[in-house]
């Protein structure tokens, strides 16, 4: 009862804080900035909400707040405080949102809110106090869940999901309503169903004719036949990968680690560009070829056959990071119990290890379908005549049709593969468990792998090790050349040009690229936590929780992962450009951006992990006393690690290497690296952009090293020496 009263005397505080003191419009400069405190008594829109009371639409929030303030002194904890806390959760959260979207900077956004209440004054965007005191209603709504004991009173798990679901619905939801609403608009704003009739059964999007040989398949089942391909590739190449680092004697394992970490780290175009420049129709393989053999090679690289190349080596990363935690995770001892019962390796492969695998495979598989069907920049520079819905997509919005109605049916075909996959996934898996870690010590050691699948494998691995190898190896002689395919002499100009250091005045950064890139590391660096903790913390609450429309909520979190980046892009411009919410030209557009696009590859791989452990360890710490936050941090985190570093790593390098959102998002303040790339690119300096994307896959490679350290490695078997210590610090722990 204490600590109830104590949650709601902070969460009051807060409320009061954030309409009292706080600026409750947007701040142009920056509110943490703090240079808007100079001008504080003489600009009007600086000033906190209660010295905004002027405007009618802000008094029923000060008699919110007075009623959440009488409940605490007047109601004890219970039913009947929780269901009214609740109430004015609601109330706050819903009266914020039907201001801010009814009142724009010219007034009502509605011509009807207009004709039926006359002229107002306009608004500005929400600033800090009007997301404070939003904050705090939300969380309203999750205390007074817990003092009507949902989630058996759990606080901070009622909290944490409702945080999420604010979250999720500002910058997932939101931003794609926005891009659907104008669907159904035509150039005046006015209602029309008209375009997504007309683009609903367009032929080029649903033709067969393929199939009969009299002509090409549509875009959605080019697009379709390409997601397949590449995610069943990716999930092989991924296990086979994370079999050899983990159950052969295979020399170079380490190197196979950082290998398979290469393609990921890459910027976009660089994959693509140099395929073209090796295989493609003057290529220099080509040629040889040609020269060698007398085949003529053709066109072969421009289409499906390309792209998928540039995917396989795209996405396979991502495959290994999600099943190098699985696989590793898998009981020594039930291969053991396998073998003990005479099982030869290969039916303990096929029969204990392949099946306890299923969760990681599943999740593998559905993120590789979903890259494949989002991805935007391979497409774009080996799609030829053939393209997909990402960049059909694209022209549909930037190209000189600009038909939004014909993006926005375009998305949602999209959308229904990703739809089907995700619940094709949960059907396959079921409700059947995967738990192979009890908490009990295991001092065992995994099988090898047995011959008739170890030599294949290490077959394949080595073979996909050495075309990547001489791919970047290409990339990286292309930084060193004066002109890469006519003119090879080596030179370190493209380097100087781009990261040149001056002495003259003290220490100078004079190359063209270190503004760009300055900007992207302090980005990149503040969303990769953030994705990493979010999502991890959504994947502990999707399987340890069970909570009304949890279902719906994974889903809604992948939606974010299965839309184009260049639709996502589009979608917060559109969404964030005008009030309630006007982030554009900020780097805050850009974080939440990478952080909820991001976010669902560590929800995955969290989840694929936190399947194989017991929930007899969080029934265990809380028996014991421990709270939900305390079981979390000491007991699921540690043995969370591999998805801990795989979602610090792919946060990190994708905030890097993302191309079709940012290149909406960025401006001349906040400019990223790939934009700035793709600008080298187009103005063909080509030496001067892979002299960038070198530096930026050193300094990536430097940072998942680092990450590597603080995150540390899971420790799931135990010596005798640690087993002493891991005893002597539980007993000290333990109170007497």
């Amino acid at each position: 009862m204490q600590r109830d009263n104590l949650r709601l005397d902070v969460l009051v505080a807060a409320a009061l804080l954030s309409f009292v003191l706080l600026p409750w419009y947007h701040i142009r400069g920056g509110f943490f900035g703090m240079s808007w405190l100079a001008d504080w008594a003489g600009d009007r829109d600086l000033w906190p909400g209660i010295a905004q009371l002027a405007a009618p639409w802000l008094w029923p929030l000060p008699v919110l707040i007075g009623a959440a303030v009488a409940l605490r002194l007047m109601r004890e904890p219970g039913s009947r405080r929780g269901g009214a806390l609740l109430a004015l959760g609601a109330a706050g959260l819903a009266w914020l949102a039907i201001e801010g979207l009814s009142i724009g900077l010219r007034g009502w956004n509605s011509a009807l809110l207009e004709a039926a209440f006359g002229t107002v004054e306009g608004q500005p965007a929400f600033g800090a106090g009007a997301i404070g005191l939003g904050l705090c209603f939300a969380f309203m709504i999750a205390f007074g869940l817990a003092e009507r004991g949902a989630l058996k009173g759990d606080a901070f798990v009622l909290g944490a999901i409702t945080l999420l679901v604010l979250l999720v619905t500002l910058f997932v939801l939101y931003p794609i309503g926005s891009m659907f609403a104008g669907a159904f608009q035509d150039f005046r704003g006015a209602f029309t169903t008209e375009g997504v009739r007309d683009n609903i059964g367009d032929p080029q999007i649903w033709s067969l004719r393929c199939l009969t040989g009299s002509g090409g398949c549509g875009v959605a089942w080019r697009t379709l036949l390409l997601a397949l391909s590449t995610a069943t590739g990716t999930t092989a190449l991924g296990l086979a990968f994370a079999l050899v680092a983990t159950r052969t004697g295979m020399r170079f394992k380490k190197g196979l680690r950082l290998l398979t970490v290469l393609p990921i780290i890459t910027p976009p175009f660089v994959i693509g560009l140099t395929l073209i420049l090796m295989f493609g129709r003057a290529g220099f393989v080509t040629e040889l070829i040609e020269d060698v053999t007398g085949l003529q090679m053709g066109r072969w690289l421009y289409g499906l056959t390309g792209i998928w190349i540039a995917q396989m080596l795209s996405f396979t990363p991502i495959a290994f990071l999600v099943l190098i935690g699985v696989v590793e995770g898998v009981s020594p001892s039930m291969e053991e119990a396998s073998q003990t019962m005479r099982a030869g390796r290969w039916r303990t492969f096929r029969k204990v290890s392949l099946p306890l695998m299923a969760p990681g495979l599943a999740n593998a598989f559905l993120i590789g379908f979903i890259e494949s069907m989002a991805d935007f920049g391979n497409p774009l520079v080996l799609g030829g005549s053939g393209g997909v819905l990402s960049t059909e997509i694209f022209f549909a919005v930037v190209g000189a049709q600009h038909d939004p109605a014909r993006a926005a049916v375009l998305a949602t075909v999209l959308l229904c593969f990703t739809l089907s996959a995700f619940l094709l996934q949960r059907l396959w898996l079921g409700r059947r468990s995967f738990a192979t870690l009890s908490g009990k010590g295991d001092g065992g050691r995994h099988a090898s792998l047995p011959r008739r699948v170890a030599v294949p494998v290490i077959f394949v691995v080595a073979c996909w090790s050495a075309f990547t190898i001489f791919v970047y190896g290409m990339i990286m002689f292309g930084g060193f050349v004066k002109v890469w395919g006519l003119d090879h002499s080596l030179t370190l100009e493209h380097f100087a040009r781009a990261f040149s250091i001056s002495f003259a005045d003290g220490l100078v950064w004079t190359g063209v690229a270190w503004n760009s890139f300055w900007t992207t590391m302090q980005i990149a660096l503040i969303a990769a936590p953030l994705t990493a903790a979010i999502g991890l913390l959504t994947a502990w609450l999707i399987v340890r929780q069970r909570f009304p429309g949890r279902t719906a909520f994974e889903f809604l979190l992948m939606l974010s992962f299965a839309i184009p980046g260049t639709v996502i892009g589009i979608s917060y411009i559109s969404a964030f450009n005008l009030p309630p919410l006007q982030m554009t030209g900020t780097a805050l557009i850009l974080i939440f951006c990478f952080v909820f696009r991001n976010m669902p590859v560590g929800v995955r791989g969290g989840v694929a992990a936190m399947a194989q452990l017991d929930k007899s360890l969080d029934e265990a710490s809380l028996t014991l006393g421990a709270s939900s936050p305390r079981t979390l941090r000491r007991v699921i985190l540690p043995l969370l690690r591999p998805a801990i570093l795989a979602a610090l790593v792919y946060s990190f390098v994708r905030a890097i290497t993302s191309i079709s959102a940012v290149i909406f998002l960025v401006s001349a303040k906040y400019n990223m690296a790939t934009a700035y790339i793709v600008g080298l690119v187009e103005n063909g300096e080509y030496g001067v952009a892979i002299a960038y994307s070198a530096v930026l896959i050193v300094v990536m490679l430097s940072v998942i090293g680092v990450f590597q350290l603080l995150v540390g490695e899971r420790r799931l078997r135990r010596g005798p020496d640690n087993a002493r210590r891991a005893a002597a610090r539980t007993t000290a722990e333990v109170p007497a």
